[in-house]
Order: structure tokens, then C-alpha cells, then sequence
């Protein structure tokens, strides 16, 4: 880890799709690493041995963690009182999120010119997990 600090997002065996769909809804973002869970692993059940033990996804020189929680250790849902910001660089950027990250999922909120912002969202993805795309005003 090249951050003091990183997201970290758990899943019910859903972490390599998340990651993705991020890969490919994300600017830039790039899968770096992807570990299953071997047979071995005191954790996993008989049938999760594919599930994701660790996997890292990198966007924008930031870190997302990825990991499948084993079915006896069930993820709680991701909830909308804890987000990821994400900074877009221009409105191609942000254009590029909201075409793809809202799919399967849901937008809480869209505002044009609020506060410092040209645009801001609330997303719910797919997954459940809560984004908030900013664009700068210039």
C-alpha cells in the first residue's frame, strides 16, 4: 500500500465484479492485484475458493481495496452515510461516471452549481456503494 490511508470495500462475493465494473466506469482506474481465496485459507468455505481474498484496483494514483467476506462472515451493507469522492478533472470526465457508475444502481441527488461545484452527484452503485462525482467550477 502506497497510501497512509485507502478505501477499503468488503463484499458477499461480488469484489471481482465490482472491481470490474469500476475498472471499466472509472477514468483512468486500473486492477493491480487480485488474490483468490485458495483451499487452503482457514476461511473459506468449500465452493468460495475463487472468491476475492485481496484485490486493488488504482484510480488517479488512489487505492481501492477489495475483498469477498467468507459466507459464515457475512458483509453488513454498504450504507449512503459513508461515500467515496470522486474529483473529476473536466466534464468529460464526469459525463464518463455518471454514464456508467448509475447503471444498476440509483442517483440520489444531481446539482448544477452548488457551492464550489459545476456539478455534484450522489451515486448508488450497482453494488450498493455510495459515490459522490465533483467537478470543480474553474
Amino acid at each position: 500500500m502506497k497510501n497512509k490511508i485507502a478505501t477499503f470495500l468488503t463484499f458477499n462475493g461480488k469484489a471481482e465484479e465490482a472491481m470490474n465494473h469500476y475498472a471499466k466506469v472509472l477514468p483512468g482506474a486500473k486492477i493491480v492485484e487480485l488474490v483468490r481465496y485458495g483451499t487452503t485459507h482457514p476461511h473459506a468455505e468449500p465452493g468460495e475458493e475463487n472468491k476475492i481474498l485481496h484485490g486493488q484496483v488504482v484510480v488517479g494514483g488512489e487505492t481501492i481495496m477489495f475483498l469477498d467476506m467468507p459466507t459464515k462472515y457475512p458483509s453488513p451493507k454498504f450504507e449512503w452515510s459513508s461515500s467515496i469522492c470522486f474529483d473529476c478533472k473536466d466534464r468529460a470526465e464526469y459525463d464518463q461516471f455518471m454514464k456508467g457508475m448509475p447503471e444498476g444502481g440509483s442517483i440520489m441527488t444531481q446539482q448544477d452549481d452548488f457551492m464550489q461545484f459545476e456539478k455534484m452527484a450522489w451515486v448508488i452503485d450497482k453494488f450498493g456503494v455510495v459515490w459522490q462525482p465533483v467537478l470543480a467550477k474553474k
